[in-house]
């Protein structure tokens, strides 16, 4: 099948947040909602890197923005698994140390990427999984919140309309992430998710994978993806898409072109979002939207 690939391309320079809101199909009239809300995630990053934050800082702010917004699959109001069940997956990374920290599968708590983040801190393992996870997030402090808190309606009409074999379009169906780079030089990226609507129990895609759907060098710049997680994984998206920047692509020739191998190789749509280490952005789909944001010093820019 032949997939249209979609890119854009910016400036940006140092303190530059850049987020994404899933690469999917939104309905038209919720596109505007969808870029909004990419937008408050990317201002807030922004404001932190401003105050003197660091660019992980950044955009784990950032990504908590668009876990508490219920537009988006990720934290409140993320995808059902097929017993009807939430199962979130997060990770982080910084490029200068290669810094990460990871969940999977993780029930009950609103915040799987400030978890995925003190996952990096405490710098024993990078990835924790489902019981696991949780017990870690109670040894760090976090306080669930119970599952019901995190599920809306949207969500159980999303499930729904997989089971009966309908596509929904209400919301972008996918992942959330941001990548920034601060004034010292330093980049990072994150990825948040609640996975596939209908998904298997104990299924985990691209993003808590660090090298499929999240990764961040110094030398060459940081990506976060949306899509297909099996594909993601299978060609490690992320890192590839770090590795054409390292070897002189520009971010948004980078995103454009892993895209569309993702789409010649493996017949697979999807999303990723790019910013390489002299902060120029990029971004590139081949779904029918994929709502962004991108904010800095030298002004800000949104779509879908």
């Amino acid at each position: 099948m032949k997939h249209v690939i979609h890119s854009l391309g910016g400036r940006g320079g140092r303190r530059t947040v850049l987020v994404h809101g899933g690469a999917g199909n939104v309905a038209p009239e919720r596109r505007p909602l969808h870029a909004a809300g990419c937008l408050r995630a990317a201002r807030e990053g922004a404001r932190v890197l401003s105050e003197g934050g660091s660019a992980l800082d950044a955009v784990e702010r950032a990504v908590r923005v668009l876990e508490d917004d219920p537009l988006f699959n990720a934290g409140t109001g993320a995808c059902l698994n097929e017993e009807g069940h939430v199962e979130l997956d997060a990770s982080i990374m910084e490029g200068r140390g290669l810094r990460a920290g990871a969940v999977c599968a993780l029930s009950e708590f609103a915040e799987p990427i400030a978890i995925a983040r003190a996952a990096l801190e405490d710098g024993r393992h990078v990835l924790y999984a489902a019981h696991g996870a949780a017990r870690f997030a109670r040894m760090k402090g976090f306080t669930p919140v119970g599952e019901a808190a995190l599920i809306t309606e949207a969500a159980r009409e999303a499930l729904a309309a997989a089971q009966q074999g309908v596509r929904a379009t209400s919301w972008a169906g996918n992942t959330v992430g941001a990548v920034a780079l601060d004034e010292g030089g330093l980049t990072a990226a994150a990825t948040s998710t609640g996975g596939t609507v209908n998904k298997r129990v104990g299924r985990v895609g691209d993003s808590p994978l660090i090298g499929a759907g999240t990764y961040a060098d110094d030398e060459a710049g940081a990506v976060s993806t949306t899509g297909h997680g099996e594909g993601m994984i299978r060609l490690v998206v992320a890192h590839s898409a770090v590795e054409r920047m390292r070897a002189g692509t520009c971010a948004v020739d980078a995103a454009s072109g892993i895209i569309a191998h993702l789409a010649e190789r493996l017949d697979i749509t999807g999303g990723v979002i790019a910013l390489d280490r002299t902060g120029r952005f990029g971004l590139a789909r081949s779904t029918a939207t994929m709502s962004w944001a991108a904010v800095g010093d030298w002004g800000e820019e949104s779509g879908v």
